[in-house]
């Protein structure tokens, strides 16, 4: 059971280690739970006390772990769903070594109207008077 330590200064608190458990055995070992959580406190790991030293073990808590898997293949699946198709299509070494880009349009031989930046900033063409 834990114990509820009561502080002037911060209020009530539950103690973070849970009583101590001893494990059967030739040498004598201790766990001494280490606890998290507020009204229901839940294991994080435990400290254990044998052979004259003293080594902490950390619990792994299993829907923690499922959560995280979940939120990562769930944005995973997005980005690799709102990646489009690419821009070329399939490349194809022609007869004679020429190659053949299938699904690109020709690009235009000369740029219709003014770029957006230009029309953006509204900007003049520079143009050389002569005298």
């Amino acid at each position: 059971m834990l114990d509820t330590i009561v502080r002037p200064d911060q209020g009530p608190q539950t103690d973070p280690v849970g009583p101590p458990v001893t494990l059967p055995g030739p040498e004598p070992t201790i766990l001494v739970p280490v606890l998290r959580g507020g009204a229901v406190p839940r294991p994080i790991g435990a400290y254990v006390v044998g052979r004259g030293t003293v080594h902490y073990r950390p619990a792994f808590d299993v829907r923690e772990i499922l959560a995280a898997a979940t939120v990562v293949a769930a944005v995973t699946a997005v980005a690799v769903s709102r990646r489009g198709r690419p821009a070329v299509g399939s490349v194809h070494m022609g007869p004679g070594g020429w190659v053949s880009i299938k699904g690109v349009p020709a690009p235009a031989l000369r740029p219709s109207g003014r770029p957006w930046w230009a029309r953006l900033l509204r900007a003049r063409r520079l143009v050389v008077e002569r005298a």
